[in-house]
């Protein structure tokens, strides 16, 4: 991923000024939040850049691997 340093704010930057965030997400289509010098959040402008689009199949393989990796531990105990 490319972050434009222009889109770059840090947590408590956000925290204390959240309308500059969103500024930001406006004129560059997403704002990149950084904690402890590393980016954690990204914060999209929706009509910039709309949700990833997945088909409905992808959509039910991310979430039953969500699924499997949370619940995994039960999974195996009813395998036995």
């Amino acid at each position: 991923m490319t972050i434009n340093t222009n889109e770059i704010v840090s947590v408590s930057e956000a925290n204390q000024n959240f309308s500059k965030v969103t500024r930001i997400a406006e004129k560059n289509g997403q704002a990149v939040i950084f904690k402890n010098n590393k980016p954690k959040y990204i914060l999209l402008d929706l009509e910039k850049n709309p949700i990833i689009e997945m088909t409905d199949d992808e959509k039910i393989d991310l979430v039953a691997a969500r699924i499997l990796k949370k619940y995994k531990p039960a999974f195996l105990e009813l395998a036995k």
